[in-house]
């Protein structure tokens, strides 16, 4: 199980001792609840020897776009500074609803790191179980941090614009139905309602089960249903790049490698005048 997709609680407290693992608190608080301190939260009960994989901490903050990739160097010294190695097992949680672990995991794949794991259950299941917590911050050794950048993971706005022109890929959007749809507003200011011309939308809470995916076969069923092709590129979207992430997890379970993200996501989208949106209709 040392390079599965997800590892168990039970996984985790069997190599409690083993050197080779190391876990990564990656909690993080959705749109709308902006207001928690989730660093104080993480202080306050996170499961013994986790460091806190701050999302928005080790996101580029010369951007006002939420949550984009930072430069490989700046995230390679913010690692070595935790005390990450790269060449370890990773184990990455989160509050256990499977919305940014997924992030956290996809971050540490594109950065280079083969061996990284997502706790079933996430923080919930943990303490589900009665399982022991730490509190407070954890000081470790610095790490051995090399990055090996895969850029071609990462889309920018000029290759959706083409790929949404162009059909050179599928766009899924993971965002609920009803903001895909423009249905309901946006819960970051100032974007509009609607989605990328041509986009699928595969919600990634579908994909979710009790901080878990759902089974394959269920996994492929929602996709086909939405009318993804497995076979042909696929570029995953969502509000800010965190819950595309999931969309990439599901698809790597079923073994769909051809898969993108687009990091400036909706948030940046949404919030350009000179950019096709649908339905065409103005919020």
């Amino acid at each position: 199980m040392s390079t599965s997709y997800f590892v168990t609680a039970d996984w985790l407290i069997e190599h409690h001792d083993d050197p080779e693992v190391q876990i990564l608190d990656a909690r993080m608080a959705p749109p709308g609840q902006e207001h928690r301190d989730v660093p104080a939260e993480y202080r306050a009960g996170h499961l013994p020897e986790a460091v806190f994989f701050d999302i928005e901490a080790l996101s580029d903050h010369t951007t006002a776009l939420p949550h984009m990739m930072p430069r490989p160097e700046a995230f390679a010294v913010a690692m070595r500074e935790l005390g990450v190695s790269r060449d370890k097992h990773l184990v990455v949680y989160d509050e256990g609803n499977l919305f940014s672990a997924p992030r956290a995991w996809w971050m540490l794949k594109t950065f280079g790191v083969e061996k990284v794991s997502i706790l079933a259950g996430g923080l919930a299941g943990w303490k589900r179980d009665e399982l022991p917590l730490q509190q407070g911050d954890v000081s470790l050794p610095e790490g051995g941090f090399d990055v090996s950048f895969n850029a071609d993971a990462v889309k920018r706005l000029t290759d959706v614009l083409l790929a949404s022109h162009e059909h050179t890929a599928q766009i899924v959007d993971a965002r609920p139905a009803p903001r895909f749809k423009a249905e309901a507003d946006e819960p970051r200011p100032g974007l509009k309602r609607g989605h990328i011309p041509g986009a699928r939308n595969v919600p990634w809470g579908d994909l979710v089960f009790e901080g878990e995916l759902k089974t394959t076969d269920e996994l492929q069923a929602i996709f086909e249903r939405q009318g993804v092709d497995l076979h042909q590129p696929i570029i995953a979207s969502c509000g800010s790049g965190v819950t595309a992430a999931v969309v990439v997890l599901a698809l790597a379970t079923l073994g769909v490698n051809n898969v993108t993200l687009y990091d400036g996501a909706w948030s940046e989208w949404g919030a350009r005048d000179d950019l096709p949106v649908e339905p065409s209709v103005k919020a």
